[in-house]
Parts: C-alpha cells; structure tokens; sequence
C-alpha cells in the first residue's frame, strides 16, 4: 500500500483515503459505522470484514451489491448507499 492520496464520494459527500484501503476503511476512517439498512430499518456496516457476509453492501460507479471490505477505494469513486427495500 502507497501513501498515495485518493478522494472519492460517498452520497455526494467527498471523502479522502490512501491508495490501496478498502472502501470500508475509507468510510471507518471517517468515522461513518453503517451505511446500508435492512428492510426493518436496522444499520448495517462492517461485521465479518473478510467479504464472508453482506452486511457491507454498497453500489460503485453504478454496480450494486459491492461488498465495500473486499472492494479497494479508487480515486474518483462514486459511491451510493443502499438499503434492502432497493433491492427486492
């Protein structure tokens, strides 16, 4: 991993990592802890990190249903949360 800067946005908010981190690590970084909801509302985030569950889903660049532990931030990517009621 570089220390290489990268910037993507996260629901039109622009947020900062390193080349190389994960798109959860991005999003831990900043502090956020859940971003996908279930169909009874609960917040999901990060649980297994290791891309095992889906409790970390989220679209990029357009592509639903990215596990954002398994998924390396790029610079430039554009990220939207989801919640189960999209999906179904």
């Amino acid at each position: 991993m570089s220390d290489r800067p990268i910037r993507i946005t996260v629901d039109g908010e622009a947020l900062t990592g390193i080349a190389g981190q994960s798109v959860a690590g991005v999003l831990l970084a900043a502090g956020r802890i859940s971003w996908r909801t279930t169909r009874s509302g609960a917040p999901r985030g990060v649980f297994c990190g290791i891309g095992a569950c889906f409790d970390c889903l989220l679209t990029v660049n357009d592509v639903p249903d990215v596990r954002a532990c398994r998924r390396p931030a790029a610079d430039g990517d554009e990220i939207r949360t989801q919640s189960r009621e999209e999906n179904t």
